[in-house]
């Protein structure tokens, strides 16, 4: 496969469009147009506008499943429907795409019977999680069942922030994606990594968006505290860091990827978009980075092949 790999692409079922729009309305929100923007079809003419040959499909950020924060039946329904037109996409074109299924997960038994339908019927190639579900994160023990299934089955469980129902309000005159999506992501990090989750599903392949949130600046200051974590991190924090992966959407900033790369290998780095919010821009950022170029080819699309072997079928 020549050509970047994307795993970080959202893609929009046109009922949880809806939906998102009328939970906009409800909270006074204004709602990103994003049915201006995007479709099947404008997804493969920005691809194709910038050299990105294969993009891996999940939902977006806030509000993820959670149309109503009150239950699990719509969540679970919303994740049937997502699943299902994803994997329509990936039908149509299954040279161009593959998916990241999602799951309820507050129904853990709804979200072990999605995950089967999802990887053995739809073929998804992975699944991707929220860093949060309402008031708990992934190192919730109400969710051991659902990452021991992963587990067993040595899946990739990608990670997209969105904001914390605790925290909409703390974004200090910006907008919430600006801070504290960010730092979601090293919220679910932290949950899973203080609760032994790295430690003891050894055979989950982790992403994480947006080169890990704040993980590569706080790294050290985390293993500061933590230096003889061995009942969570037998080979120390900073080791456990380096395990995970970890995309590029918006990232590529120099002052970004520097960080990224100074926690982790190259190899664990995979280049993602967050389209339709960000696309062509980070593909040339990539090409500014004072890194080799095997690097950066590693990054546009060997990392990817490599942690997702089920692509070199499509290439």
């Amino acid at each position: 496969m020549t050509g970047l790999i994307d795993t970080h692409h959202h893609f929009y079922a046109p009922e949880y469009e809806a939906a998102w729009i009328e939970w906009d309305q409800q909270r006074n929100i204004p709602h990103h147009p994003v049915q201006a923007v995007w479709s099947p079809a404008k997804s493969l003419e920005e691809m194709d506008k910038n050299g990105i040959a294969f993009s891996v499909l999940s939902l977006p950020s806030t509000p993820g499943l959670w149309f109503d924060r009150g239950g699990s039946e719509a969540a679970t329904r919303m994740a049937r429907i997502c699943n299902e037109y994803g994997a329509g996409m990936v039908r149509d074109h299954p040279d161009r795409f593959a998916l990241f299924a999602t799951l309820p997960m507050l129904d853990v038994d709804a979200s072990l019977r999605e995950l089967d339908y999802a990887l053995d019927v739809l073929g998804a190639v992975g699944v991707g999680l929220q860093t949060n579900y309402g008031s708990t994160w992934p190192g919730d023990p109400l969710y051991q069942t659902v990452f021991e299934e992963l587990n067993r089955r040595g899946a990739v469980v990608y990670f997209h922030p969105l904001v914390a129902a605790c925290c909409a309000n703390i974004s200090v005159g910006t907008f919430p994606a600006v801070i504290e999506v960010p730092h979601d992501t090293t919220r679910a990090v932290m949950s899973l990594l203080l609760k032994g989750s790295f430690a003891r599903w050894r055979k989950i392949r982790w992403l994480f968006s947006h080169a890990g949130g704040t993980i590569p600046m706080l790294a050290g200051r985390i293993e500061a505290f933590y230096p003889k974590a061995t009942e969570f991190a037998p080979e120390g924090v900073i080791a456990e860091f380096k395990r995970l992966h970890y995309d590029t959407a918006n990232a590529t900033h120099p002052v970004s990827m520097k960080a990224l790369l100074s926690l982790v290998d190259v190899t664990q780095v995979t280049f993602g978009t967050d389209y339709p919010y960000f696309f062509g821009a980070q593909a040339a950022n990539l090409k500014t980075l004072d890194i080799s170029p095997g690097d950066i080819e590693a990054i546009e699309r060997g990392n990817a092949m490599r942690l997702l072997p089920q692509l070199l079928l499509r290439a």
